[in-house]
C-alpha cells in the first residue's frame, strides 16, 4: 500500500489546512503501531485539531516547519479524507458523485456538472465507477 496521505502537526497561529484526523473517522488508522508511536512522540491525542491530515498529492500546503508522518490509507478512508480537506462546493459535488453508484438515469448531466465544478475526470471515475474513456469522451 503506498502512501496516501500525510498527518502533520499544525503549527501554532497557522491556519487550518487540511481535515482534523478525528473528522475524518479512521480508528484503523490511529491504532496502526506507527501512528499511535508518532502520536506519543509529540504529545497529542488522535482527536486534537492540531493534528490534520492531507492527501499525498496536497504535501506541498504542509508547512515546512511541520512534523509530518505519510500513512498508508484504505480506498474507503482516502475518500474520506479528500472530501474532508475539499471546499464544500466540491464536497457536496462529490456527494452526488458517490451517491451516483445507486443509480445510472442521467449519469452524462452529472458528470458534465462535475467537471464545470472543477473535479478531474480521474477523481470522477474513482467516485462513480465510470469508466474513464467514457468520462474522456465527454471531456472531448
Amino acid at each position: 500500500m503506498a502512501d496516501d496521505a500525510y498527518l502533520f502537526l499544525l503549527p501554532d497561529r497557522h491556519p487550518r489546512l487540511g481535515a482534523a484526523l478525528a473528522s475524518v473517522g479512521a480508528p484503523d488508522l490511529t491504532e496502526t503501531p506507527a501512528v499511535h508511536g508518532w502520536l506519543q512522540a509529540h504529545d497529542v491525542s488522535a482527536s486534537s485539531e492540531q493534528v490534520r491530515i492531507l492527501p499525498a498529492e496536497a504535501e506541498s500546503l504542509i508547512p515546512a516547519d511541520a512534523e509530518r508522518l505519510p500513512v498508508p490509507l484504505s480506498e474507503e478512508e482516502a475518500l474520506k479524507v479528500q472530501q474532508e480537506c475539499a471546499p464544500q462546493a466540491v464536497t457536496d459535488m462529490e456527494s452526488e458523485l458517490l451517491d451516483f453508484r445507486e443509480t445510472t438515469q442521467d449519469w452524462e448531466a452529472l458528470v458534465h456538472r462535475a467537471l464545470t465544478a472543477g473535479i478531474a475526470p480521474q477523481r470522477i471515475a474513482q467516485l462513480t465507477g465510470l469508466d474513464p474513456q467514457e468520462i474522456g469522451r465527454l471531456t472531448a
